[in-house]
C-alpha cells in the first residue's frame, strides 16, 4: 500500500549547491541553494528566487560559480543559505570562508568548498525562477582527486538535502557499475 502526499519538490538525493557571485562593489557573496540539476551537458538549472543578493548579482556580471556542499563545511554552508546578503554583507567572512578569482568567469571560487562549477549565465525567468548557466569548467582541489587524477566522491565528501525531515544527508558507499550492471538482463 502507498501513500500519496500529493504535489511535493520531493526528490532523492538533493544535491546542495552553494552558488558565489560578486557583488556590485566586487565583494563575494554567497547562496546555499537545494533546488537545482544538470538539464544539459554543458549546462545546469537552479530555481532561485528574484529577492536574493546572488541573483541581482548574477544578472548584473552574468557569471557564478557552484560548489557541491561538504560534511566537513555544513554548518558555513547552512549559514550562507539561512543568512541574507541583502542584510549581512560579511556573509562569506562570517562563515569562515576564503575565495580565489576564477580563472574562466566573473566569479568566486570557494577555496573551502574544493569542488565547483564555473558557469556563465544563459537564462533566468523570474515568473519561474529558473537559472541557467553554462558549465565552462569543473575545478577541484587536489585533495579531493583520487588515483586516477579524478573527484573522489568518498573524499569531497558532499551532502544531500532531504526535504521531507529539512535535514542534510551523507552520501553512501558504491553499490554498483553504472551502464554495465544492467547488462546482466540483456
Amino acid at each position: 500500500m502507498r501513500k500519496n502526499f500529493g504535489p511535493k519538490p520531493w526528490t532523492y538525493p538533493q544535491p546542495v549547491l552553494i552558488l558565489a557571485t560578486y557583488g556590485e562593489d566586487g565583494a563575494p557573496d554567497a547562496m546555499n541553494a537545494a533546488w537545482g540539476g544538470i538539464s544539459e551537458a554543458s549546462e545546469i538549472s537552479v530555481c532561485i528566487s528574484e529577492g536574493h543578493k546572488t541573483t541581482a548579482n548574477i544578472l548584473a556580471r552574468k557569471a557564478f560559480t557552484i560548489s557541491m556542499a561538504t560534511a566537513e563545511q555544513l554548518v558555513a554552508c547552512d549559514y550562507v543559505g539561512i543568512a541574507s546578503g541583502n542584510t549581512e554583507p560579511r556573509k562569506l567572512e562570517k562563515a569562515g570562508w576564503h575565495t580565489t578569482r576564477s580563472e574562466f568567469v566573473d566569479a568566486p571560487l570557494i577555496d573551502e568548498l574544493p569542488m565547483a562549477l564555473e558557469c556563465r549565465l544563459v537564462s533566468y525567468d523570474p515568473e519561474t525562477c529558473r537559472l541557467v548557466g553554462e558549465i565552462v569548467n569543473v575545478s577541484a582541489d587536489e585533495r579531493v582527486l583520487g588515483d586516477d587524477g579524478r573527484i573522489d566522491p568518498d573524499k569531497l565528501d558532499p551532502i544531500t538535502f532531504d526535504p521531507i525531515h529539512a535535514a542534510y544527508r551523507k552520501l553512501g558507499k558504491k553499490v554498483g557499475n553504472a551502464f554495465q550492471d544492467g547488462k546482466r538482463l540483456m
